[in-house]
Formats: structure tokens, sequence, C-alpha cells
């Protein structure tokens, strides 16, 4: 691995991610709640208060994951002002391991006591223990290779304190 003239890590790991039904559905009940709110005239309202859940769908269908010497950073790949930036002071340690929407409260974003997710399917994820104990956890691709160097980030950040 390349280094920075101080011996920092020089390396920057992305990963994209998108999830086929969930903007699928995204993207065809937006259509169909814009049909009903132009044709049914009773039911607009309701009608364009849903198109926020269509919204939620599209945002969180497709993320982009970063891991750098500023820290790790996820969200999502189509609103790209929607993310969440963890810098490494913030980050205690980073594992990888096989993880199932089920076991972290759903699919898309989610919140439970204590953990935080972006769950867009089954599979690798990228599991972030947070300074104060919380845990934030995203799905994706590669999610070895990130923790593998979040924690090298974290052992230079540390050697340098």
């Amino acid at each position: 691995m390349n280094r920075n003239p101080d011996g920092a890590p020089l390396a920057v790991w992305q990963r994209s991610l998108a999830s086929g039904w969930m903007l699928a559905t995204g993207v065809v009940s937006a259509a169909a709640l814009a049909v009903v709110a132009v044709v049914d005239r009773p039911h607009r309202a309701l009608a364009l208060w849903l198109l926020v859940v269509s919204a939620a769908f599209l945002a969180t269908g497709a993320i982009r994951v970063t891991v750098s010497a500023r820290g790790v950073t996820a969200g999502s790949a189509l609103l790209p002002f929607l993310r969440r930036r963890f810098p490494l002071e913030r980050i205690d340690s980073a594992s990888a391991r096989w993880t199932k929407p089920l076991d972290i409260g759903g699919w898309g974003y989610r919140w439970n006591g204590g953990l935080s997710a972006i769950s867009l399917r089954e599979g690798e994820a990228l599991w972030l223990t947070l300074a104060g104990g919380n845990q934030f956890v995203i799905t994706i691709d590669d999610a070895g290779t990130a923790a593998d160097l979040t924690n090298e980030l974290l052992a230079h950040g540390r050697k340098g304190r």
C-alpha cells in the first residue's frame, strides 16, 4: 500500500450498490401516484403525500460508500446530499460479516436502539463500532477490504496520538 509522507496509508476504497426492486418500486409508485393526483381530485392530497414513500425508495435504493483518511461516508447515489459521514475520530473499529436485512431491522435505512443501518440486500456488510458503543452497518460488496482499510487508518491515527 502506498503511504503519505507522514506514513499514513494512501488509499481510498469506494463501492456502489443498487437494489433493483427498491428503485423500481420508487419509480412505479411515483408514476402511479402522479396519475392519481392528476385524475382523482378527491384523493389528490393523499396521493401527493404518499409520494414521500416513493421518494424514500428512490433515495435509499442506490448507495455509494467511501473509506478514506477522512473516515467512512455512506449515502444515496441518486441524492448525494443525503449521506452519513463518520470521521475516523468517531470510529472505534470496523469489521465485515454476512448480514441479513432482518438481522438489522429490514431493508432501506434503519434505526434501532444502538444500531443504524443501510441495508439493500443480504450479504457482506461493513460493521462500524462507533465511539459510545453504537453500531452503523452498511451492506456492500467487498466489505472486508473496507473494514481492513478503516482499521489500518485507525491504527495509524492512534500511533500519531
